[in-house]
């Protein structure tokens, strides 16, 4: 036998025992954690698309509060799964951690709520919060199809139904309406402020009595408008109470 072939031999031995001793990709992945990457990516890009329909529509939780909580979400529930497994066997609660996630996001929810004039916003951004949540819970767990879908089905909500929301709002509504003022408020002055806000009086009886004079009214004008014109009513010193809508 030559030594060249001698030679050669021993080569592919030794890169065949230095090949059986080097890692496996399962061994890199248990340090490296591809599958996490890959989560956390998933997280960016559905949370991502979520937030940048709420940062175009200059909502308060924007494009960066979505993706951080989508992602926050996401590794929290892999650290939930994993950190009861000791050699491959379970001994703790899989959502003790992951848990928590649906408790605490409200607490960044409850922070876009506001109140003001009669109104209430910041809801649906709140809402927005928590579902991507959700998915970021859904992402960590493992459920990648589930998680995107519902990441599709919220964008189908929030861009599209808007449409539609806000097309119900401005329909026609007819409401009842109990307006309370101070005796001898003549009825004009209240149909000028109800013109002045699109509504429109179809009906009114009105009733007095010694301390006050009441109105019965049927209301008409658009949805929307009907949402704060009681607030409209009562920061004028001579209406004491508003109820209907």
């Amino acid at each position: 036998m030559s030594a060249p072939f001698v030679a050669t031999a021993a080569a592919i031995a030794a890169v065949l025992e230095h090949a059986a001793d080097a890692p496996s990709w399962s061994d890199i992945n248990a340090v490296l954690r591809f599958d996490l990457l890959l989560k956390l990516m998933l997280a960016v890009v559905l949370g991502g698309a979520i937030g940048l329909e709420r940062e175009i529509k200059a909502k308060p939780a924007g494009l960066r509060t979505n993706i951080l909580i989508c992602v926050g979400a996401a590794l929290l529930s892999d650290v939930s799964i994993r950190i009861g497994l000791i050699g491959g066997e379970r001994v703790g609660d899989p959502a003790r951690i992951a848990a928590q996630i649906v408790s605490g996001i409200g607490f960044i929810g409850a922070g876009t709520i506001m109140q003001g004039g009669g109104t209430i916003t910041g809801l649906t951004s709140a809402a927005t919060i928590w579902v991507v949540a959700a998915i970021g819970i859904a992402i960590g767990a493992g459920f990648y199809v589930e998680a995107a879908g519902s990441g599709v089905l919220v964008m189908v909500v929030l861009a599209w139904l808007t449409r539609v929301e806000n097309r119900v709002r401005r329909m026609r509504r007819v409401v009842a309406f109990t307006i309370r003022a101070r005796p001898g408020m003549p009825l004009a002055d209240l149909r000028e402020v109800l013109t002045a806000h699109g509504l429109h009086i179809a009906s009114c009886e009105t009733f007095d009595h010694a301390d006050d004079r009441t109105f019965e009214l049927r209301l008409v004008g658009p949805a929307i408008q009907f949402e704060t014109i009681a607030d409209r009513l009562l920061s004028r010193g001579d209406v004491l109470s508003v109820h209907g809508g």
